[in-house]
């Protein structure tokens, strides 16, 4: 049975690889960046323009200024307001119509809340805000007389938030703010103020924040562009206190902080953090306008199409310091590294909402396009691809290996401590011996010290090749735990290595030139590249380090210390099956074999 002895960080990671499939979160609150297809799925186009998007359980609302639909080949009318299944993409009989455009929804139980430039719904009179029956379609009692242009919705502590360019809600006064009672409709007397127009709403527990191009909030002049009041009494929260460059377009929270879409010279996505200090930022040519978080993941929205390599950008929002394609949609990881995703979309306006379901792991984007990836997509486009939380299986898969260095048999292999009985046995060249240190209640196994030359002693551990090994394209964790010292560093040191590109695919785990960064490696049966996930943070200072690497959906990330150091996209289908052994402290015994030169320890694949 596996050997439960392990270091404290040991323990701290086989906890967490036990609850991937649940949790998907890493120690410390980052969150394991799962990243959706670049692919859209089948879905509805639309004949105009679509300003908002909201997800209802497992239906998509949308609103704007089109007047019909096109589902399966058919144009069906309908008037600035549709709704239609998630999963299918199916259109839904849901039918009210709007006499002006829609430019925000918000979902609250089984009514559907719409915000725009109309008079009417249904042909009943509802001025510029209403409640619409989430199957029926029909308005409901909530009737009010809004005096200026609404721009954003939000749900939260029993109310329903607006925000716009707002003077007054059935003749009582309101600065560019108002709130609704959802259990009767009725006016709030939630009032905060903002001395110009507010974009962008975002509802936590304990804060509702407002983004716009307004320089006072509640008459305090530290409040520019964003800023979060009480959800109960709309007293200003001082305690956030973030420096935008520029406009805010779009907001989007969690326990962590706040994200926001700006414009002004191209555009950015900013990460703050819940005192308003900046976690990252991301810079394009041109505005960030929607921005929606998922799985650890941020998404990026605009009418830019190109992601900036650095922080800076020059006249016209032009990248001064190089780019990448990113046409009006992008991805970035929890430590504010530009992803690989990128569906390029395209268009002037581009994308101009985006919209989340954690239950079901998929994204909406709404806007002016019709291409996505290549594909018509006309003005909507859905992504799916992160585990469905409705679908996480609560069975952790299986450990098919673990080796702690601690028992031996015999001849002088490890035992197999997963009960798989995948024995690792040492095979040696030019004087190479297996040595043991002492660590943590056990032991840990030393390498061969740093040589060049085809002399050099040569130490590889490998285990026979087994079905159980190759986990074809279910989840999949490894890593162990490492000791590196700067002097051991060479151009590349193999922990361990199932396959190669070529025959099968492969994973594998290495250290990366002098500097001592570790990267995770992977590829699938077919491919000839490999997919690489790089720690920005070297692990050659003497100490030991645990090292996971972690394939889970279209996602491929490396943790260090258990925290989310970098993530790369990969094929969703990507399957691994090779006859090649499984190695430990390098690729073979010959000259060229990537020679690891520090101490391992609890080492492990897990899979499912």
């Amino acid at each position: 049975m596996l050997n439960l002895r392990r270091s404290g960080k040991s323990l701290v990671r086989r906890a967490l690889i036990v609850g991937v499939a649940t949790v998907l979160v890493a120690a410390g609150g980052a969150a394991l960046a799962e990243v959706v297809s670049p692919d859209p799925v089948s879905s509805p186009s639309f004949n105009g323009p679509i300003y908002a998007v909201a997800y209802g359980g497992g239906t998509v609302y949308v609103g704007g200024n089109f007047t019909s639909a096109n589902s399966g080949g058919k144009n069906v009318a309908r008037t600035r307001l549709a709704a239609f299944d998630a999963r299918t993409g199916a259109l839904l009989p849901w039918n009210p119509s709007a006499d002006a455009n829609v430019r925000a929804l918000a979902v609250d139980g089984d009514v559907v809340y719409a915000a725009g430039d109309f008079d009417t719904i249904n042909g009943e009179t509802r001025d510029a805000v209403a409640g619409i029956g989430a199957t029926s379609g029909l308005v409901t009692s909530m009737r009010h007389t809004v005096l200026g242009q609404p721009n954003a919705l939000v749900t939260g502590a029993g109310r329903l938030y607006l925000a716009g360019r707002i003077t007054a809600v059935d003749g009582v006064p309101r600065t560019n703010l108002a709130a609704f009672t959802l259990a009767t409709g009725a006016l709030d007397a939630w009032a905060p103020t903002a001395d110009d127009v507010v974009n962008a709403l975002a509802f936590t527990t304990d804060r509702v924040y407002l983004g716009g191009r307004f320089h006072k909030t509640n008459g305090v002049s530290s409040t520019l562009r964003l800023s979060a009041v009480d959800p109960a009494t709309g007293v200003l929260d001082k305690g956030f206190l973030p420096k935008p460059v520029s406009q805010v377009f779009a907001l989007s929270a969690d326990d962590a902080g706040v994200y926001a879409a700006l414009g002004g010279l191209g555009g950015r996505a900013v990460a703050y953090t819940r005192a308003g200090a900046t976690r990252w930022t991301r810079v394009f040519d041109g505005d960030a306008q929607a921005i929606a978080e998922l799985g650890g993941v941020t998404y990026v929205g605009g009418h830019f199409d190109r992601a900036c390599t650095t922080t800076n950008n020059g006249i016209k929002g032009v990248c001064t310091d190089g780019s990448v394609p990113r046409g009006k949609l992008a991805a970035v990881d929890g430590q504010g590294n530009l992803l690989d995703w990128s569906p390029q979309a395209n268009g002037v306006a581009g994308t101009r909402q985006l919209a989340v379901s954690a239950p079901l792991g998929s994204v909406s984007a709404v806007g002016d396009f019709t291409l996505v990836g290549g594909l018509a997509r006309k003005r909507y486009a859905q992504f799916d691809g992160v585990t469905p939380q409705e679908e996480r299986s609560l069975v952790p898969g299986d450990y098919v290996a673990s080796y702690n260095f601690d028992t031996t048999i015999a001849d002088g292999t490890f035992d197999d401590g997963s009960g798989h009985t995948h024995l690792l046995r040492a095979v040696v060249r030019n004087g190479g011996k297996v040595t043991l240190t002492p660590h943590a209640n056990g032991q840990a196994l030393m390498f061969p010290p740093k040589c060049t030359g085809v002399a050099c002693p040569r130490l590889v551990l490998q285990a026979s090749d087994t079905p159980d090994l190759n986990p074809g394209t279910k989840p999949l964790s490894y890593g162990a735990t490492v000791l590196l010292a700067p002097a051991e560093t060479a151009s590349g040191e193999n922990v361990l290595q199932k396959g190669y590109s070529t025959g099968g695919g492969q994973y594998k785990l290495q250290v990366d030139g002098v500097s001592g960064k570790p990267s995770c490696g992977m590829s699938g049966a077919g491919e000839t590249g490999v997919h690489i996930a790089r720690s920005r943070q070297s692990i050659a200072d003497g100490a030991w380090h645990s090292l996971e690497c972690r394939r889970s959906g279209p996602t491929l990330s490396i943790l260090v210390d258990d925290q989310v150091e970098s993530s790369v996209a990969v094929p969703s289908d990507l399957s691994i099956s090779s006859a090649q052994p499984f190695s430990v402290g390098g690729k073979g015994v010959g000259a060229d074999n990537d020679q690891f030169h520090g101490s391992l320890d609890d080492i492990f694949i897990h899979i499912g």
